[in-house]
């Protein structure tokens, strides 16, 4: 799987998804490139974003790759870390123990 920035997940998520309906699993696929192409807000920031988005909902796993490939881009563990500053001030602290438990292998 795995979205531009070179770090793939080892077991696609989705792959119920692409196995009972390839038509919304091609959907989703579109989605994601349209939200994870080089054009506009560079890459590394729409990786922090989506990052930012994924601990507010809970989604740790979401943290970790995320992460990862913004680091890939050239964001800084400092830019990480504010991403994380920003979901605690808009959604509180649940957003920060999703975002522990997804960075924890790696910052």
């Amino acid at each position: 799987m795995g979205i531009k920035g070179d770090i793939k997940m080892t077991e696609d998520p989705l792959e119920i998804i692409k196995n009972a309906d390839p038509e919304l699993s091609e959907l989703i696929g579109k989605g994601r490139a349209a939200a994870f192409n080089d054009s506009g807000i560079p890459l590394k920031y729409k990786f922090l974003i989506a990052m930012a988005l994924d601990a507010a909902e809970g989604a740790a796993d979401g943290v970790r790759v995320l992460a990862m490939q913004a680091l890939s881009q050239g964001a800084t563990k400092e830019e990480v870390m504010e991403a994380v500053r920003i979901a605690h001030y808009i959604c509180g602290v649940g957003s920060v123990y999703t975002a522990a438990r997804g960075l924890k292998d790696v910052l």
